[in-house]
């Protein structure tokens, strides 16, 4: 009797990346293999990865490096953004067998039939104009919250990115479809869907992607809601620019999307935000903000920031740490600006030394500490509807409110899965 194989998957990014390692593990199961923990020895190592920043290509080849360490024999499999944008590097990696581009991360069970380990890593990448179709994908069973992929891909051209290098044309599933996944999650028991994609409010451009958009966010989100057995929705991530005032008052009146959006912003200076060729100026996020806060005074808002992009001076930094020490938001998420090959921020000068960027995101975190703070004080003594996850960590668990405030208590196996009415302490 043949032996089962045995797989084991690592993702490095984003909540995208962690609904297609699931859909990738599924595809892998139904072929037969055995999925495994990623510390144990398996047949198949399968990375994920990630391109945003130098530290997710440093992290790659640092867990090859591991797995050669530990099972020398074994497949090891690179796939997502890193793959697509840099091939060839990640070919001479020593011990690396696969690299599938973002064309070919769907058909790995096929390109697993035919390798061989010894040989010279094989590269099935293809230009990114060739990537024209949508895989849905979903994650299940890592966690209680699934994320559920509905959109790929970005048309934008922000001048520090290289995610359409690597995803290609923005283009999205239908809503018929996503609705059938969400009744399908449903009733495999998932309380809590976050809708994921490149540029989630993009949605609508079809399976192909193209010029003109056949169906909208605004319509899909109003689909959903009326699906039975699911609690709760979350929006992973929108651009302001498409965060229509429609959504945000739809969010407002749902019984079903959850108070918390997670925007974009990238700088507070109006000057650099143009460098960057972000589509809005601040005085936009100002007044998208500003509406949320009048419709659900209680909703969580999530910023990204980036520090230390090239020409970024100490006033136009200090005009950003002020607009968002301003704004009513919760916390925020700072991204050190690094360097990516053929992106167009690479012309513009003066670079912003390294240290000085280190030092402003310092600043940044400690701004988004006491963000977090005092966002979660306003809530004491308050109850609170939590979902707990299932996962045992040294004997507690933890859920998140419907506006996103992290709670952690002792585990109890009956309070997986379930919404829990919660005085928050």
């Amino acid at each position: 009797m043949e032996q089962v194989k045995t797989v084991a998957f690592h993702t490095l990014g984003c909540k995208l990346n962690f609904s297609e390692t699931s859909t990738l593990s599924r595809l892998l199961e139904q072929d037969g293999f055995m999925k495994t923990d990623f510390e144990s020895t398996a047949d198949v190592y399968v990375i994920n990865t990630c391109s945003v920043t130098d530290n997710a290509d440093k992290e790659c080849r640092q867990l090859v490096r591991r797995i050669q360490r530990r099972a020398p024999e074994s497949m090891i499999v690179i796939t997502g953004c890193y793959a697509q944008l840099k091939p060839q590097e990640i070919a001479s990696i020593e011990g690396v067998d696969l690299v599938l581009g973002a064309a070919e991360k769907f058909n790995i069970t096929e390109h697993l039939k035919t390798l061989t380990k010894g040989d010279s890593a094989k590269i099935c990448s293809c230009d990114i104009e060739d990537v024209n179709t949508f895989h849905a994908s979903y994650s299940v069973n890592d966690r209680t919250r699934t994320f559920l992929k509905v959109q790929d891909g970005c048309d934008y051209s922000c001048t520090f990115c290289t995610i359409p290098m690597a995803r290609g044309k923005s283009r999205s599933d239908s809503v018929a479809s996503v609705v059938e996944n969400a009744v399908k999650l449903a009733s495999d028991g998932v309380k809590e869907i976050v809708l994921t994609g490149v540029n989630l409010g993009d949605f609508g451009k079809g399976l192909t992607g193209g010029k003109k958009r056949e169906e909208s966010f605004y319509e899909l989100i109003q689909e959903l809601d009326k699906v039975e057995g699911i609690e709760r929705y979350r929006i992973s991530s929108i651009e302001p620019n498409l965060l229509t005032n429609e959504i945000i008052e739809f969010v407002a009146n749902s019984r079903r999307f959850m108070p918390h959006f997670h925007i974009p912003l990238q700088s507070g200076n109006n000057e650099i935000l143009g460098l960057m060729r972000r589509r809005y100026r601040r005085e936009l996020y100002a007044e998208k903000v500003a509406l949320i806060k009048q419709f659900m005074p209680h909703c969580a808002i999530g910023v990204d920031v980036i520090v230390g992009f090239p020409s970024e001076s100490d006033v136009q930094f200090q005009d950003t740490y002020d607009f968002l020490h301003s704004l009513d938001v919760s916390y925020l998420h700072v991204f050190t600006y690094s360097e990516r090959a053929n992106t167009p921020a690479l012309e513009i000068n003066p670079v912003v030394p390294v240290n000085v960027r280190h030092e402003r995101n310092k600043q940044l975190r400690n701004l988004s500490h006491k963000k977090q703070q005092y966002f979660n004080e306003q809530y004491l003594q308050q109850t609170r509807k939590v979902l707990f996850e299932g996962h045992n960590k040294d004997g507690m668990m933890e859920g998140y409110t419907d506006n996103y405030i992290r709670v952690t208590t002792p585990f109890r196996q009956e309070w997986v899965n379930q919404l829990v009415d919660w005085e928050l302490r």
